[in-house]
């Protein structure tokens, strides 16, 4: 099982802090996510049902020909490399690490990749997985350096997937509207700009027949009655996706701002970079700054290569509490 961020009952035993005390930034799921409303209990009575009206909703919001609902990306972010038979995947340098551990898992031959090595070598590959924008990195890729990479692979049919969890506040570099190209696949998530991660509510986005085999392989009733209700109805709401984006834009760049004070601080090689709903801190001493933050019962996610720290979106009334404690290590590191 990989390490990821949310594991917030076991650092408060690490740390002796009670759950409730603590500044959980561990996470890149919007703190102010879509309000819920009341679900009908006829909705729990019965088992769900895929023509509910889900799908044309969903092909509205992402501009998609075709998808399917799925219990969250992980699902088939599991499930993909078990449909392709044995190949040389590439993979992100840094990225969601369910990715490769799911291709290597499979018996791929899966190799981490940085921009240019994938310019330079994807022709050796039948498999493209990039995660846009990058967690925990923040690089965007352009729909059309995404769509070259594509023509490229489909010489030897291969596929491109791409991990849209954090683009919905950047609509403009999300591909689904081109994922009916064969071998051109895109996962969205529910989880993280809508903030209902409990939901376990996303889409695969792709060509008729695949989905086909993905809905085969996972089987009937796979998200339930209740998450697809509450889904409908968060896909709807313009005016809230409207408003959302827009916070979501101010409050990241803020996060950015703070951040950047650990390079004014001294740590001249410390940058920052990020998305709407993250922004990470690579900087020389990242384990020991997590090991600070944590003593003061603040979350964050140490990265796997111990050399960054990713910080979600504080809730409205946590930014101060964030900010003191912030300049309180800041100005310890100075001192």
């Amino acid at each position: 099982m990989l390490h990821h961020g949310g594991r917030l009952i076991n650092a408060a035993k690490q740390y002796n802090i009670q759950p409730e005390l603590w500044l959980d930034l561990s996470t890149g799921i919007n703190p102010h996510g879509w309000p819920l409303v009341p679900v009908p209990d006829s909705v729990f009575n019965r088992l769900p049902e895929d023509d509910d009206g889900l799908h044309p909703i969903a092909q509205k919001y992402y501009r998609a020909q075709s998808l399917l609902a799925i219990p969250g990306s992980q699902s088939v972010i599991q499930l993909l490399p078990k449909l392709k038979p044995k190949c040389k995947v590439a993979v992100p340098v840094l990225g969601y690490a369910e990715h490769q551990h799911a291709w290597q898992q499979a018996g791929h031959q899966v190799n981490a990749l940085n921009e240019k090595q994938i310019d330079e070598k994807l022709e050796q590959y039948n498999v493209l997985v990039i995660i846009n924008p990058n967690n925990p990195t923040g690089d965007y890729y352009s729909q059309q350096q995404l769509l070259e990479w594509h023509k490229r692979l489909q010489k030897n049919n291969g596929w491109l997937i791409i991990d849209e969890a954090f683009v919905d506040s950047r609509p403009e570099y999300s591909m689904a509207e081109f994922a009916q190209l064969p071998g051109l696949i895109v996962l969205r998530s529910i989880g993280k700009f809508f903030g209902l991660a409990g939901l376990r509510s996303g889409f695969v986005i792709a060509e008729a027949h695949l989905l086909e085999k993905i809905h085969h392989v996972l089987g009937p009733w796979t998200v339930s009655g209740p998450s697809r209700y509450l889904t409908m109805k968060a896909l709807q709401d313009e005016s809230w996706h409207q408003f959302n984006i827009l916070r979501l834009k101010e409050r990241g760049e803020k996060l950015r701002q703070l951040l950047l004070q650990y390079q004014l601080s001294g740590d001249e090689q410390a940058t920052v970079k990020g998305t709407d709903l993250f922004q990470t801190l690579f900087c020389n001493d990242a384990q020991e700054l997590h090991r600070e933050l944590a003593k003061n019962a603040v979350f964050t996610r140490l990265l796997d290569n111990k050399q960054g720290l990713r910080f979600g979106l504080p809730e409205s009334s946590q930014w101060l509490s964030l900010e003191q404690v912030f300049k309180k290590i800041v100005n310890s590191e100075t001192a």
